[in-house]
């Protein structure tokens, strides 16, 4: 089973670019952040031609996440983040897919820090943690997939000592992440490559992906009675190169099938990239 997240950065103007993926990788379940896209102007057909069935919430001109699943629907159980009634931004999705649960997040970005966005970005850790918490103490198979706006550590950063006051890299989000994983929660594509520079997100300036000059902020977090059954991972970073691309690449993970224990040699191999564009 392939889980990949991936931040589109508008969904309609990226759509040529989603469905190459979509086609040449043929991931099982996708999480889709920044639709950039109000219920309504979601391309809903599309995305079902492709060979997919998807839940969405979305919000015009900014936020917004889906669920895609190749085999089956994707069962909506949670829209929304709890812990704040008031707060409207479509950040959280969460639904059943074939026995597992997928919850799709879209971090705050937080800049400029401190300020009150920084704030809304802890506030918004702060839900994120007690919800994951039920998560775990309800026991079942949990993905929480998405762009989490942290750079966990050094290593995460092309040049850390540059970010040390940027809200995606500042000591307080990077305790909070380190929080969730201290709960349970395994960062799935850091377990599989321990020291390997990878990078899901170059910006558009400065020739940054060219320079490989790029930030690891896409996540894909494993729960205790799941982590078992991680296969593979890495980032599809060839899709960065296509032709409007966004300024993200998909993060991906395999997962064995339960009660099949997942090939030692399987474990550090990266899947084929798509083809350059």
């Amino acid at each position: 089973m392939r889980i990949a997240t991936f931040n589109v950065n508008g969904i309609n103007g990226r759509l040529p670019v989603l469905l190459r993926w979509l086609d040449e990788a043929r991931p099982d379940v996708v999480c889709l952040q920044e639709l950039k896209a109000p219920d309504g102007k979601f391309p809903a057909a599309a995305i079902e031609k492709a060979g997919y069935r998807a839940i969405w919430h979305g919000q015009p001109r900014w936020n917004g996440v889906a669920i895609l699943a190749r085999e089956g629907e994707p069962l909506e159980t949670r829209r929304g983040l709890p812990g704040d009634p008031e707060d409207a931004q479509s950040r959280y999705l969460e639904a059943a897919v074939r026995g597992v649960l997928i919850g799709c997040l879209y971090v705050p970005n937080g800049n400029p820090a401190p300020g009150s966005k920084f704030d809304y970005k802890l506030r918004w850790l702060e839900r994120l943690r007690a919800h994951a918490r039920a998560l775990l103490d309800a026991g079942a198979p949990v993905v929480l997939a998405g762009d989490y706006n942290v750079m966990p550590a050094d290593i995460d950063v092309y040049k850390p000592e540059r970010w040390q006051d940027d809200a995606l890299f500042r000591s307080e989000v990077r305790a909070a992440f380190a929080a969730l994983l201290a709960d349970g929660w395994t960062d799935a594509i850091r377990t599989l490559h321990p020291e390997e520079r990878i990078y899901t997100f170059w910006d558009y300036f400065r020739n940054a992906f060219g320079r490989d000059a790029g930030l690891r902020i896409d996540h894909l977090l494993l729960s205790p009675s799941i982590r078992d059954r991680l296969a593979a991972g890495g980032v599809d970073r060839t899709v960065r190169g296509f032709d409007k691309a966004s300024d993200h690449a998909p993060a991906w993970i395999e997962l064995a099938e339960p009660g099949i224990a997942p090939a030692a040699d399987r474990r550090t191999t990266r899947r084929r990239k798509p083809k350059e564009g």
